[in-house]
């Protein structure tokens, strides 16, 4: 079967052996020779994998002249090991704080909402209180008309519709007797040709 390959993480640390187990001073060059041949990891990822450890704090380097040296050492990835053991600890203690108080107040929220006899009788209470109240809603949106505001709006809105009807009806009786005058027509005559009802008139 095909030999699976490293993964980002597992060529990190092999690389890190390199530095732990020499306990020496590498340029690039050095290491692209020496990690394909001893840790299996290819040469393309060598500067990927060492920036990376660079970024991270892991790996030191330094500029000297015109390379760039390299180097890490036991004790400093312990100093970083424990400090990231503390940080994670104080996250652990923090969120352990947060848990706890969260559950008292989950506790404390609870009180008065028991399952009881009462409660449940109560609740039943509201369910139908609320139940009448939707009741009466749509009772009062049957009665609105009889609303002193509705029914005062309503008759200004018929007042406004009056006036433009007879507002029309007076056009209409201008037009008439203009064409009367104009042409000679009869106005049974104008009336059959416009559509105009014989009955027109103004409404009181």
């Amino acid at each position: 079967s095909k030999k699976k390959g490293l993964s980002f993480e597992e060529k990190r640390a092999r690389m890190m052996e390199i530095f732990f187990e020499t306990k020496d001073v590498f340029q690039l060059k050095d290491i692209e020779k020496i990690a394909p041949k001893e840790k299996g990891i290819t040469s393309m990822s060598v500067k990927e994998i060492l920036q990376s450890l660079v970024d991270d704090g892991m790996v030191d380097t330094d500029r000297i002249g015109t390379s760039n040296y390299f180097w890490a050492f036991p004790s400093k990835a312990l100093h970083a090991r424990k400090r990231k053991l503390e940080e994670l600890e104080s996250q652990v203690a923090e969120s352990s704080q947060k848990k706890e108080a969260l559950q008292k107040s989950i506790e404390k929220s609870k009180i008065g909402r028991e399952d009881t006899a009462e409660r449940a009788a109560l609740t039943q209470e509201l369910a139908a209180l609320r139940q009448k109240k939707e009741q009466l809603k749509a009772e009062i949106e049957k009665y609105k008309e009889c609303d002193p505001d509705v029914v005062e709006e309503m008759r200004q809105t018929n007042k406004v519709a009056k006036e433009a009807a007879n507002r029309w009806t007076e056009n209409i009786f201008s037009i008439k007797s203009w064409a009367k005058r104009k042409f000679g027509f009869e106005e049974s005559r104008i009336d059959k040709s416009f559509g105009i009802p014989e009955d027109l008139d103004y409404i009181d």
